[in-house]
C-alpha cells in the first residue's frame, strides 16, 4: 500500500468517525411564538418537550429543579432568536430557574400503565355455578 492510499483511508476513516461521535443539535424555532406544544416533567431531573409537529424532545437539567414537580405551567427561557435548545433554560413559580445540560430526541414520556383489575380465578376447587334462561319448574 502506498502513502498516498494510508492517507486516503486514514483521512476517510477520521471523518466517518468524527460523524458518528458528533449528534445533531436539535432545536424547537420559534419557541417564544407557540412552537410548543406540550410539556411533561420528568420528576426534577428532566423534561419532556413536544412541538407544534407532535415531535419530542427531551432536556436534562443542570440539578435538580425542585418545583418543577408541582407547577402547572412553566416559561421557557430562550435565546434571542426565540428557539429552544440545549442553552435554554425554564422557570417555574417562585423564580426557580432551571438551565437545560442537553436538549435531544426523544420518543417521549413513558405511556402511563393503567392499574386493571385483576380478573377473579376460577380453581378446580372454587364451584362454578351456571345461571338458566329458562325460569325453575314448580312442583
Amino acid at each position: 500500500m502506498n502513502k498516498s492510499t494510508r492517507i486516503v483511508l486514514t483521512t476517510l476513516a477520521f471523518s466517518l468517525s468524527a460523524a458518528v461521535a458528533m449528534p445533531k443539535d436539535v432545536s424547537i424555532p420559534f419557541a417564544d411564538h407557540g412552537g410548543i406544544r406540550d410539556w411533561e416533567a420528568n420528576r426534577d431531573i428532566g423534561i419532556w418537550v413536544q412541538d407544534t409537529h407532535r415531535r419530542w424532545y427531551y432536556a436534562k437539567f443542570l440539578g435538580p429543579c425542585h418545583e418543577l414537580r408541582f407547577a402547572e405551567g412553566v416559561g421557557f427561557v430562550t435565546g434571542p432568536g426565540g428557539t429552544l435548545d440545549k442553552f435554554s433554560s425554564l422557570r417555574v413559580r417562585g423564580g426557580e430557574r432551571c438551565v437545560f445540560t442537553t436538549f435531544d430526541a426523544s420518543t417521549g414520556p413513558p405511556l402511563k400503565q393503567r392499574k386493571a383489575k385483576p380478573a377473579p380465578a376460577v380453581t378446580a376447587e372454587s364451584p362454578q355455578t351456571t345461571t338458566s334462561q329458562e325460569p325453575a319448574p314448580v312442583k
